[in-house]
């Protein structure tokens, strides 16, 4: 039996694939591991999705990458909420994701941990920048809702411990969308604003998602470039924010910040008052030794113009003292002058040299003397011997009309006419010059 088949063509084929798997797989979640993570300047997140048998391309699209809580990273087991999408133009089809959660940890709690731990190495937490609160503030900003029982704690706990207090509130949303940057915004205005000591960034407990505004990003870096110190108070005892480790100090619930941030002012004036009696007793003991110093200087000084008098007769002694130690001194080295300059006429560098030149001199003549006879001697004596050589010289011997005979090519002296035949080369040094002959007879 023959079936008919319709032939498709590429791009109905893909629609037609398409049109299946995105109508069959619009709403899925899909559980895997991610890998070979990119994220191009467009802001898209790029990634494969995989377990130990599959895997699947995946894509975040920049509108949908701003709303996450934590940044996607190689390696993290994760759930993926989103929908089946195909290329036509590659005829690929990739999972389009658009909500992510990691596998088996919350999504805030993770990036709660990269964040700390980004901020923990760039030196925001740092022990070394926090600044000691002001030990009584003139004027207290507060960053927090403006409903509510937390704004309605603080302000009955600072009119209580001191009444006279200025505060400045500063309003913002405590949690969702936007209540980070109103967050920021207030402790950059109060921090700049040149009239608040300290701020006070508060909020009540609740979840984690509740309190995340406070572990924002931009609100750890205003509190970090705050110029005046800030106290953390967000939620209660057990609770920990990002603000926590960035802030000057952190107080366990608002109430407790507004009780660390001002002294009672019965404390103050208890302390005051101590301070007053120790002044006292001070002033009182100073007072008593210096009208003991006193007395004794009266005493000692009931007739000042006799101690001067024998100040002055004490000083006229000196004087004279001093006038014949100085009069000796100078007579002492005016001598040894006398002495040195003596001693120095003698040890004249010009005489000495002098005397040198003279003895330099007869010494020349002498040496010249005894040069020229050893001269003469030696002169004398070469020539004998230059005597005694020309006498020996067999140069000599040709001068008076000898010669000397070589045999040739072997150039060896001709002694006895029975080393050569008739025929043989023979050379014949003279006095002057040589002469090669050939040997005719010998006899």
């Amino acid at each position: 039996m023959v079936f008919p088949l319709r032939i498709y063509t590429v791009s109905e084929l893909t629609s037609k694939i398409r049109d299946l798997l995105e109508g069959e797989f619009s709403e899925i979640i899909v559980e895997g591991e991610i890998s070979n993570l990119k994220e191009p300047l467009s802001g898209h997140l790029y990634f494969t999705l995989k377990d130990e048998k599959a895997q699947i391309k995946a894509v975040i699209f920049r509108g949908q990458v701003r709303f996450l809580k934590f940044r996607p990273q190689d390696g993290q087991h994760v759930l993926c909420w989103g929908r089946i999408g195909v290329y036509e133009p590659r005829g690929e089809y990739q999972l389009i994701v658009d909500y992510i959660e990691p596998k088996g940890l919350g999504a805030l709690q993770l990036a709660f941990e990269q964040l700390k731990r980004k901020l923990e190495q760039e030196g925001l937490f740092d022990p070394s920048r926090k600044r000691p609160l002001p030990l009584l503030p003139r004027r207290i900003g507060i960053v927090t809702s403006p409903k509510g029982a937390v704004i309605r704690d603080m302000l009955n706990v600072l009119k209580r411990r001191f009444e006279n207090l200025e505060i400045l509130i500063y309003p913002v949303r405590v949690q969702g969308e936007g209540a980070a940057e109103e967050i920021a915004q207030g402790i950059d205005y109060l921090g700049n604003c040149g009239d608040v000591d300290v701020i006070i960034v508060a909020r009540g407990g609740g979840s984690l998602e509740d309190l995340w505004a406070f572990n924002e990003e931009i609100v750890a870096r205003s509190i970090y470039r705050c110029p005046v110190p800030v106290i953390s108070a967000v939620g209660h005892e057990t609770d920990y924010t990002i603000s926590d480790f960035v802030a000057d100090l952190r107080a366990p619930t608002p109430s407790a910040a507004a009780e660390l941030v001002v002294k009672r002012k019965e404390e103050l004036r208890e302390r005051i008052c101590f301070m007053e009696r120790r002044l006292q007793a001070k002033i009182g003991h100073l007072l008593t030794v210096k009208a003991e110093t006193l007395r004794r200087l009266t005493r000692a000084l009931k007739d000042p113009r006799k101690r001067l008098q024998e100040r002055a007769q004490r000083l006229g002694e000196l004087q004279r003292r001093l006038i014949r130690s100085a009069e000796k001194a100078i007579s002492s080295r005016a001598e040894r002058l006398q002495v040195l300059h003596r001693l120095l006429l003698t040890r004249s560098p010009k005489a000495h040299a002098e005397l040198l030149g003279r003895r330099l001199a007869e010494l020349w003549g002498k040496l010249k003397a005894v040069m020229g006879l050893q001269l003469r001697s030696r002169t004398e004596r070469f020539e004998g011997v230059v005597g005694k050589l020309n006498a020996l010289s067999p140069l000599a011997i040709l001068e008076r009309g000898y010669s000397i005979t070589w045999i040739l090519p072997q150039n060896t002296l001709l002694k006895d006419s029975s080393q050569v035949s008739p025929g043989d080369m023979v050379k014949v040094t003279l006095h002057r010059g040589e002469i090669k002959c050939e040997v005719k007879e010998r006899g």
